[in-house]
């Protein structure tokens, strides 16, 4: 990363020295990070060096090439970075995933966000996605984004995100019968979709709905 942050002073003309004092961040942090040390970087100083330089935080920590987020293979973006000792950690941010009827599921994580988790374990099984559509209204809006565990199932009456033949990517209320799956909208204007029988092997359990986050 350190190496990265050099580049991108070169770029604009500057050294990390001037980029410190003009972004009020200590140059010893900066120094650390050269020898490894990357919990000396804290989330807000790193938000603030990916800001000054208009990259994503994915470009800075190295996961993907500039101006091109969404190039990075699949390990990559499912792998999130540990910042600090207060156990925040840069979590991959998902897009084009459905809460209506539209969309494909897209596997390229377009940045990072950071989020408090209690263990490294539990923010690799961690990732945010941006919701698209009216289905899930009230409760989740069009471009709410959502907070997930990568689980391959839930129990009945959870909120999960869904896979539809492999390609579709839904945020539905799920229910269980003893022969049939049905995905619920909480928007009344959307029908349930029942799945019976061998149809119930269409669907496969991304993760499970943790928490909305919504712009104010």
């Amino acid at each position: 990363m350190y190496e990265r942050i050099e580049e991108l002073c070169r770029t604009r003309r500057t050294n990390i020295t001037a980029m410190c004092k003009e972004l009020n961040i200590s140059r010893a942090s900066l120094s650390e990070l050269k020898s490894g040390r990357t919990k000396s970087l804290s989330a807000e100083k790193l938000l603030k060096i990916a800001d000054y330089f208009g990259v994503s935080i994915a470009y800075l920590t190295g996961s993907a090439a500039r101006q091109s987020s969404t190039s990075h293979s699949e390990q990559e973006a499912a792998n999130a970075v540990f910042l600090d000792d207060r156990k925040i950690y840069m979590l991959p941010l998902f897009e084009n995933v459905s809460a209506g009827f539209g969309a494909q599921a897209n596997d390229c994580a377009v940045d990072y966000i950071p989020g408090r988790l209690g263990s490294s374990c539990e923010a690799q099984e961690t990732l945010f996605i941006r919701v698209k559509g009216d289905s899930m209204y009230p409760k989740i809006e069009d471009g709410d984004m959502i907070q997930v565990h990568r689980q391959n199932s839930v129990d009945s009456g959870s909120i999960a995100v869904i896979l539809l033949d492999g390609e579709e990517g839904l945020v539905k209320k799920i229910l269980y019968g003893e022969n049939w799956i049905e995905l619920h909208s909480l928007n009344p204007d959307y029908p349930v979709r029942r799945f019976e029988n061998a149809d119930m092997l269409r669907l496969q359990v991304v993760g499970l709905v943790k928490k909305v986050i919504k712009d104010i």
